[in-house]
């Protein structure tokens, strides 16, 4: 008899034993996962495709969408991601390579310090770093707030818009929350310039 209680003793411990590593690893663990992922990441966590309104997908909020032509020339309508070692090219991701004393760097980093500047009709001086260097992938989307509100008065001017309404618009589409703490608040290019064309009229 005290065999078989012990049995029965047993059996119940492993029972109960299981019954709470169900509730924990198989299902507050997997949700406090999915949980942190909707807050840190959650282009990772429900996929990074834009949809317009009729469904449809228009971009990748992960993947900056060029505003420059084959030659490099950036369309005055639009607001100018970081500049890329592979022109933008979503089928490739690179960096430049170039070292910090390759006087290459030095003359890319000059150009494109003064291509903004008159873009912009700013000083050389005023231009934001993240404006003349490539990001490591070439197809990061986001720059500096700094950056996205020099370019305000050229777009809103190019559309029609009040610079009110593009400032409206650059803050929606500015990081925040666990992503700005973790980093920095920077704004996302693709998202910005898709909102931009979706303004509505009363805005111009």
């Amino acid at each position: 008899m005290n065999t078989l209680t012990g049995y029965l003793r047993q059996g119940l411990t492993a029972l109960r034993f299981l019954f709470l590593a169900t509730v924990v690893l198989g299902v507050a663990y997997p949700l406090a996962v999915f949980g942190a992922g909707q807050l840190i990441a959650p282009y990772q966590a429900n996929g990074s495709i834009i949809r317009n309104s009729a469904g449809a997908p228009v971009a990748s909020a992960l993947i900056v969408q060029a505003s420059a032509d084959n030659a490099g020339v950036q369309d005055p309508r639009w607001f100018h991601a970081r500049p890329s070692a592979v022109n933008w090219n979503p089928a490739s991701s690179s960096a430049s390579n170039l070292g910090p004393n390759d006087p290459k760097l030095l003359g890319a980093v000059t150009a494109n310090r003064s291509a903004v500047a008159a873009a912009e009709g700013i000083p050389a001086a005023g231009v934001p770093a993240d404006a003349v260097t490539a990001s490591g992938s070439g197809l990061d989307p986001h720059i500096s707030q700094e950056y996205a509100r020099l370019q305000v008065p050229r777009v809103a001017a190019a559309h029609g818009l009040s610079t009110a309404a593009v400032e409206s618009i650059v803050k929606r589409d500015t990081s925040g929350g666990i992503e700005a703490f973790l980093g920095q608040p920077s704004v996302n290019v693709t998202l910005l310039n898709l909102d931009v064309a979706a303004a509505p009229s009363r805005q111009k």
